[in-house]
């Protein structure tokens, strides 16, 4: 984790007899984090800490934080703090959006394949209808038109009252990092065909190749003046548990409501008031992410920046090894991770060990996950519990762990996947 982040939290955790006021504080904390943690203190009102209930969408200076963030990545586009909900993570703000688009068995949410198995476990869970559309693996997982049309056609025919969208950029489990363009065409194509669009966008801060940025769907919205025309209803999510902060167990984030009618904000915040609030410490690691670290004339500025900077050159170059190195292995194809925190090669497996599987009634990268964790250690996930075209096979891994132990993972999956083959020649 951290540092700085860290020290800033444990401040607000403290009683202030002990913590941001005791007298010897600056000789334990550097000084800007004692700071922060005092104008954290405030914002949670006079006496009361971190223990305690805050709003149900949030404390208003951390939505405030949020805003600003928000506002400053777009290049100004206006953000309001009462449009803001603090939550436990992205995940329970993804479960309170479907909750109130699923009323019944009818209605459908149009999910990419593959997909991050939260919207599809809970479209499940509430009754009601996934409508897939694939990703182009051969075009590093980017999407196009016709595949959309062709979904949401598809699903019309069925008798499905297809009411949203949900776009995961940059992309789990893929690790593609969508361009402005491709955003609009999605934009473009919920604003025709009246779809609500689920923003997921956790991964923002995590962009491994120098030639790409992250654009956000507000920003991409407004740029094509769908905002201004009142064309677009969006939800956008973002967490803590990702990024560089990577505090998954705070349980920090927020959805931020565009073009969301006043009447479906209300039912939103009455689905938030049956939980109470989110967890308040998570709420302060949001507030941290979004205000950054220490400024340029802090005492901590220079450590803090160098942790952040040391952290993201190491991804970029696990994500490098680890895409190359599973490209590289013959049977094995593997798109570069521009984004996020994932590699999803496909596997070419022979037709003894799909028979193998069918018989033992697992799917086939289900038996060769099993057999890669029973031989080497290694842990990835099936690629069949993402979705994926019929035919395809593989699974998704990370690349997190340290980087002589991700070289050395990339040479046992290697001899690993020759050795399964052989097996089953």
């Amino acid at each position: 984790p951290l540092t700085w982040p860290r020290q800033v939290l444990a401040l607000t955790d403290l009683p202030d007899s002990v913590g941001i006021d005791h007298p010897d504080i600056l000789k334990l904390f550097p000084s800007d984090a004692v700071q922060r943690a005092r104008e954290i203190k405030q914002g949670l009102g006079n006496n009361v800490g971190t223990g305690a209930y805050t709003h149900s969408q949030g404390a208003k200076l951390f939505r405030q934080d949020v805003v600003n963030f928000i506002q400053q990545r777009d290049g100004g586009v206006p953000s309001d703090p009462d449009l803001i909900f603090l939550t436990n993570g992205a995940s329970s703000a993804i479960v309170m959006v479907l909750c109130a688009l699923i009323a019944d068995e009818s209605c459908g949410t149009m999910i990419p394949i593959p997909q991050y198995p939260i919207y599809s476990a809970m479209i499940d869970l509430l009754g009601g209808n996934k409508v897939g559309y694939y990703l182009n693996e051969q075009n590093n997982w980017d999407l196009n038109l016709q595949e959309l049309e062709r979904s949401l056609q598809d699903a019309k025919d069925r008798g499905i009252h297809v009411n949203s969208f949900v776009l995961i950029n940059p992309g789990n489990p893929t690790g593609q990092v969508l361009s402005k363009q491709a955003l609009q065409t999605v934009l473009l194509f919920c604003s025709k065909h009246g779809l609500v669009l689920l923003a997921d966008e956790v991964y923002q801060e995590n962009i491994y190749m120098n030639d790409m940025e992250f654009v956000s769907c507000k920003k991409a919205a407004h740029d094509l003046g769908l905002l201004e025309n009142d064309a677009i209803e969006l939800v956008s999510f973002h967490s803590t548990s990702k990024g560089i902060y990577g505090e998954c167990g705070r349980r920090g984030g927020y959805m931020e409501l565009t073009g969301i009618d006043p009447q479906v904000k209300d039912q939103l915040y009455k689905l938030a008031s049956a939980s109470l609030c989110s967890s308040t410490s998570g709420q302060i690691m949001t507030s941290i992410m979004c205000r950054g670290g220490p400024q340029p004339h802090e005492p901590s500025y220079s450590s803090y920046q160098e942790e952040k900077q040391t952290l993201l050159n190491s991804l970029k170059r696990r994500a490098q090894l680890v895409g190359q190195g599973l490209d590289d292995i013959p049977g094995i194809s593997c798109q570069p991770a521009q984004g996020a925190m994932y590699c999803f090669p496909s596997v070419e497996l022979p037709a003894r060990a799909i028979q193998a599987a069918k018989e033992q009634g697992v799917s086939p990268d289900t038996l060769y996950s099993i057999s890669l964790l029973e031989s080497t250690g290694i842990c990835v996930v099936p690629a069949s519990g993402f979705g994926q075209k019929e035919g395809r096979f593989g699974f998704r891994t990370t690349f997190l762990p340290p980087e002589e132990e991700m070289a050395k993972c990339v040479q046992d999956i290697r001899k690993h996947h020759e050795e399964f083959c052989s097996k089953y020649e």
